[in-house]
């Protein structure tokens, strides 16, 4: 009898769940429920948050429109992340290292072995090829494949005498079926000196020290957005990057704490908080935010259309079937707030 309860009881929360889906479905072919999403509320306020993980197109539009308003801080909140590990060459240029910033002692192993740890977005034709110098010098070429592995050379030499590494990225490609980029994390010198690409190089895209260039001076996105709108004109003084703690889930509520954390110590005077996120995602940052900060300050949300952000399609059927059952997810993830 037990068995067969427990078969029914089963049957019933399958069956109901399906149900509810299907319920779900329907319901949400309502053009009412984008809207319920794409919660639009801007309130009078002195702080703007910016979700680190949108898209460049969106900070543009972010520099030529928004900071013209009068807020005494930009916010760019986000969390630490693994995607950032790797630092991205999505064209033809040239990554470059300094290793005297880390270099502290000669190293007296001959010959020296010298790699960069390198993967490609994609193999096959698809597989990134790289020329390595030292100094000014082309010392190898590789064909990078999917997996991040160790390219190495064997090098001859002072390592006191080594001004740069550097990293010539050389077949960008682009078709109906993939983009051809070269991901770089690291150099490793004799297997005991590693030097990552965070604060120790910069990208110079199509020509070597020309006018298009990267420093990376960030080791997460809510830096690297600080520094992107710094960069077009943003007042150094006004703009504060927070950074969570490095997570694959929960990454809207791990930014909020990082926020929280600093309202903590910097003690800011608030008038009230408007955030800038994209699309459907702008009732759930919103839920969010209003629960971290227990509903201390007037709190605001400005969602960004995707079609100007992304230059996509609206949200289609299945996207905003996802962020529905995300929303009630972090409703039950913030009772305890």
């Amino acid at each position: 009898m037990k068995k067969f309860l427990k078969k029914l009881a089963f049957f019933l929360t399958i069956s109901f769940t399906i149900f509810g889906i299907l319920l779900l479905l329907l319901y949400l072919k309502s053009t009412k429920v984008r809207s319920y999403l794409e919660k639009s509320h801007a309130v009078n306020a002195n702080i703007l948050i910016i979700e680190s993980w949108l898209p460049d197109k969106a900070i543009e539009i972010i520099n030529s429109e928004v900071l013209n308003d009068s807020y005494d801080f930009y916010v760019t909140a986000g969390i630490q992340s693994e995607e950032l590990d790797f630092c991205q060459i999505a064209m033809n240029g040239y990554l470059i290292f300094y290793p005297k910033i880390t270099l502290t002692r000669e190293v007296t192993c001959k010959p020296h072995k010298i790699a960069v740890v390198a993967r490609s977005e994609m193999g096959g034709k698809y597989s990134c090829h790289f020329n390595l110098f030292i100094n000014d010098s082309i010392v190898s070429d590789f064909y990078a494949d999917e997996k991040p592995r160790s390219y190495e050379i064997e090098w001859f030499g002072k390592i006191s005498e080594i001004d740069s590494l550097t990293v010539q990225f050389t077949n960008d490609f682009l078709d109906d079926s993939g983009d051809r980029n070269l991901y770089i994390k690291e150099f490793v010198i004799d297997n005991e000196l590693t030097i990552p690409y965070q604060f120790n190089s910069i990208y110079d895209i199509g020509k070597l020290g020309g006018n298009n260039r990267i420093v990376n001076d960030y080791n997460s996105h809510s830096e690297m957005i600080r520094n992107k709108m710094i960069r077009n004109g943003a007042d150094p003084a006004k703009v504060i990057a927070v950074t969570g703690k490095r997570t694959r889930i929960n990454r809207t509520l791990n930014g909020a704490l990082a926020f929280n954390e600093w309202l903590v110590k910097s003690k800011p005077d608030i008038v009230g908080i408007n955030i800038i996120t994209m699309s459907i995602h702008a009732r759930r940052t919103w839920l969010t935010y209003r629960k971290v900060l227990d509903n201390k300050f007037d709190i605001g949300v400005i969602p960004l259309p995707v079609a100007h952000a992304i230059e996509k399609e609206e949200p289609n059927q299945s996207e905003i079937v996802v962020e529905t059952l995300r929303l009630i997810y972090y409703w039950l993830l913030l009772l305890p707030y």
